[in-house]
């Protein structure tokens, strides 16, 4: 292809007589190129973008084509099919490999038209033209797709905004054509993140397990097994856990059939890796998770990785994460450094039934110690005022008080029925005094968000013992709380030893941070942890994954 001049044209394609847009003019047209297969290619364009649901797609095909005076992306001067498009047809066929549906991109429709038209002597120009700009349609799609997913993370509630950086796919697409170096090109658009790398690699994993007809469940046994006891799938549950990466290659049952040794080390490894009580024991939801259908295993992964593909380009500086079904944080000095172990902590999270915690990105700003707990007003009518009408008494042993105004300042209100009935009209709030019995705990952490939602410690850390951790209205639980302050307030002169004595201290004391640190709350249930080699699956507590299956068969349909 030539140099390219943009100049103004008249492009008859999707525009009215009348219409006219600026779009890239090819300057020295290909020549050579079969008779009239430019028009051929202008009618397959108006063709396609006609029946183009994406508006963004629609004005990609005009711009690509018009900027090579509709001539062929994909086709030599002969009219065959170039290496170029060999390479395309490969890369939408494998489409499965980034947990993406080839169909999606008509890969096999492509593969034999393609193939039709290279065992063909001549071919007309509108079955040369339709394959061209069908390739290109898909590729484009491709593109987008495995760079931001399938699905508008909006659509579904999350408030995951789109990246940050914007990305011209019909110029990388163009380049990628003319140096030949399309899957590179391709893979560039893939998230750049070692978490997305390292998942997209376990499903192949995973699909060669789902495959294997002769890798049986175990038996489900009548009650629970303990470890010592007798259980006759022994075989069957050493082979699943081999298998499985949870216990060593060649390892087998004893020959009493007692279920002991390696095997239970074995089972604690898997009950680990699925969220479950890592007590070895061969109960109900263990049993279960053992005998889930693989091939499930390998729906939760391609959902996963259409999770990570929301994420927004990620700028290289600290990041907190948190993971809500696997109520776990991490904190990265960059996210784009894997290198580097990250802190990590264990977390507790809202509710499934009535609070759960939302997903989005937000900017951590400060860092609070001995916080006041301002207690929501749907909480405090709810939860609270039917307790205190009962039992006055209560706002005392629990440090409350009633306050008229905001900030931390308010003036306290004597308690009496008319300041309780004002209480549920919302005219008074009520708050909790910084201590070891606020809900809070001793430091807070606070990111700016339309939920009120933010991270804080607890005084109640024995519920961190448990598997499932979805407890708290809505905000964010942490079991480490001296830990993270310690990671947020690096390089601010504040040491482990005076973080424990502000929280002790007598005062609340807001810190803000220096640097900007942003706070990821995201939500996947197949990931391969950091630190961990191993992917863990975990429950879809909050019925998130259910609702894109459903997204995703409902775009199928259209």
């Amino acid at each position: 292809m030539g140099r390219l001049s943009w100049a103004l044209v008249v492009v008859s394609v999707g525009l009215s007589a009348q219409s006219t847009v600026l779009v890239p003019h090819a300057v020295g047209a290909r020549q050579g190129l079969p008779v009239g297969l430019s028009q051929s290619i202008r009618s397959a364009v108006e063709g396609a973008r006609l029946a183009e649901p994406h508006a963004e797609t629609q004005a990609e095909l005009v711009s690509l084509y018009g900027a090579l005076g509709f001539a062929p992306l994909w086709l030599d001067d002969a009219g065959r099919p170039t290496s170029d498009a060999g390479d395309a047809v490969r890369l939408l066929t494998g489409a499965a490999l980034e947990g993406l549906e080839p169909e999606d991109y008509s890969a096999s429709s492509l593969a034999d038209h393609a193939l039709g038209l290279r065992a063909r002597s001549t071919a007309d120009n509108a079955a040369l033209a339709t394959l061209d700009v069908r390739l290109s349609r898909n590729v484009l799609r491709y593109l987008r797709e495995l760079h931001t997913g399938r699905v508008d993370p909006q659509a579904l509630g999350f408030r995951l905004a789109s990246r940050a950086e914007e990305h011209d796919y019909v110029a990388a697409l163009r380049e990628a054509v003319s140096t030949h170096r399309l899957p590179e090109v391709a893979a560039s658009f893939a998230p750049p993140y070692s978490a997305y790398r390292e998942l997209r690699n376990t499903l192949a994993t995973y699909r060669t397990l789902a495959a294997d007809r002769s890798l049986v469940p175990p038996p489900a046994p009548p009650r629970s097994v303990h470890p010592g006891e007798p259980y006759d799938g022994l075989s069957a549950l050493a082979r699943v856990l081999v298998a499985l990466g949870d216990l060593a290659p060649g390892t087998r049952p004893t020959t009493d059939e007692l279920y002991q040794g390696d095997i239970v080390a074995g089972v604690r490894r898997f009950q680990e890796r699925h969220g479950l009580e890592p007590d070895g024991v061969l109960g109900q939801r263990t049993v279960a998770a053992l005998r889930q259908p693989l091939g499930d295993r390998v729906q939760q992964i391609e959902l996963s990785l259409e999770r990570l593909r929301w994420l927004p380009d990620l700028s290289d500086g600290p990041l907190v994460g948190v993971n809500i079904p696997m109520f776990q944080l991490w904190a990265w000095d960059s996210p784009l450094r894997p290198a580097v172990p990250p802190r990590s902590t264990r977390v507790i999270v809202g509710r499934a039934t009535v609070s759960q915690t939302p997903v989005f990105i937000e900017q951590m700003e400060s860092v609070s110690f001995r916080p006041f707990w301002n207690v929501p007003a749907s909480i405090a009518r709810a939860e609270i005022l039917p307790d205190l009408r009962r039992d006055p008494g209560l706002l005392d042993r629990q440090s409350m008080d009633l306050v008229s105004g905001p900030g931390d300042n308010a003036a306290v209100v004597p308690l009496s029925p008319e300041a309780l009935d004002r209480l549920a009209r919302g005219e008074l709030r009520l708050r909790q005094r910084p201590g070891p019995q606020n809900a809070l705990g001793l430091v807070k952490f606070v990111f700016p968000n339309q939920d009120d939602v933010y991270m804080h410690a607890t005084p109640a850390p024995r519920l961190f013992g448990r598997a499932r951790r979805d407890f708290s209205h809505g905000c964010i639980r942490v079991e480490d709380p001296t830990g993270l302050a310690e990671w947020l307030l690096e390089g601010q002169g504040w040491t482990r030893a005076q973080i424990v004595e502000a929280m002790e201290g007598p005062v609340t004391r807001t810190v803000v941070l220096r640097r900007p640190v942003q706070v990821v709350l995201f939500y996947i249930t197949a990931l391969v942890v950091p630190g961990d080699s191993r992917v863990h699956f975990v429950e879809d507590i909050y019925k998130h994954d259910r609702a894109l299956e459903r997204a995703l068969a409902a775009r199928r349909e259209r």
